[in-house]
């Protein structure tokens, strides 16, 4: 997905800095959502690459920016010294690569859930995240009948073809709520004319969600009726995660008006499934090995009458 979106960053940050703008001596770059694993650098690299690859194919051949300073955001739980365990090699690399043309670029960590403020205003150039918007600030409460206890998504772990209407409504209502968020309080982070390009995984039509959570859900349901698993247990767990139409994301974009659409792309990827540490909070560690052997068996079973791939957007947007 990042190398995906890489052609957008670039059309994005050309298109802001290259009409007659200078680069600030010191530019601020977020990426949001960044985890922990080998992936969490590459946006940083990317980005710089096509900065220098601006300043020196520009006619008007302007100076590279004299420091970089980049926030790597995720919640407080993230493994933020892994992270920095690795700077020192990523320091060399980019002396390597890079020689004297960049004079410093200074990374560190920003914990907090991006949808609430992160920066002080007005502070931000280039604001990049990749596969995490789907994931909701909360699930929606009203999930569960207040005086029946009844669950509304019974024999479902997430939106899917077979919820009811109202649950379709409430999990919709709670990304648009968290989107809004989202972006009011970069638009108060983000200079003017600044660049926010960011991935989320899509679905075509917001009544016809496809996800792997579904074939996870039919092998937690297996579980349940053999007893492995609390049936009550799984009836009242949702994952905080709704795919958007492209239209739905417009929608809000529009809505909160805080910035221009400069691109709105989509693109096919194949499955995956990052739900460990949330299984492993509702329905204890030791189903987990047993769960996801049951979920692989899934897959194969599934994969020759169903079609699982993802659609993703990619979308790009310039402050106003």
């Amino acid at each position: 997905m990042i190398s995906t979106a890489k052609q957008t960053l670039k059309e994005s940050i050309t298109e802001a800095y290259c009409n007659n703008k200078a680069f600030p001596e010191c530019l601020r770059i977020a990426d949001l959502g960044c985890s922990s694993g080998p992936n969490t650098l590459i946006v940083v690299s990317d980005i710089l690459d096509i900065v220098e690859s601006i300043c020196t194919q520009s006619l008007n051949k302007k100076n590279l920016p004299r420091a970089f300073q980049v926030f790597l955001n995720d919640l407080p739980g993230n493994d933020f010294n892994t992270i920095f365990q690795s700077l020192s090699s990523f320091y060399e690399r980019l002396k390597k690569e890079k020689g004297d043309k960049f004079e410093h670029c200074f990374i560190a960590a920003s914990p907090g859930s991006f949808y609430g403020r992160l920066f002080p205003n007005n502070s931000m150039h280039i604001v990049h995240s990749s596969s995490s918007l789907h994931w909701l600030s909360q699930v929606p409460k009203e999930l569960v009948n207040k005086q029946t206890r009844e669950a509304y998504n019974k024999g479902n772990i997430c939106v899917s073809n077979t919820s009811p209407p109202m649950v379709f409504k409430m999990y919709l209502e709670q990304f648009q709520k968290d989107f809004t968020n989202f972006l009011r309080c970069r638009s108060e982070e983000i200079v003017n004319g600044g660049v926010m390009v960011f991935t989320i995984i899509g679905s075509t039509k917001s009544d016809s969600p496809q996800s792997i959570l579904e074939i996870l859900g039919r092998a937690l349901n297996d579980m349940a009726m053999q007893n492995i698993i609390e049936e009550e247990s799984l009836n009242n767990f949702n994952m905080p995660l709704y795919c958007p139409s492209e239209r739905e994301v417009r929608n809000v974009i529009e809505e909160e008006g805080s910035f221009f659409l400069h691109k709105l792309n989509v693109f096919e990827t194949t499955w995956d499934a990052a739900t460990e540490s949330i299984l492993v909070k509702q329905f204890g560690e030791t189903i987990i090995d047993e769960l996801f052997q049951r979920l692989a068996n899934k897959v194969i079973e599934s994969m020759t009458k169903e079609n699982w791939q993802y659609k993703n957007l990619v979308i790009s947007l310039i402050k106003k």
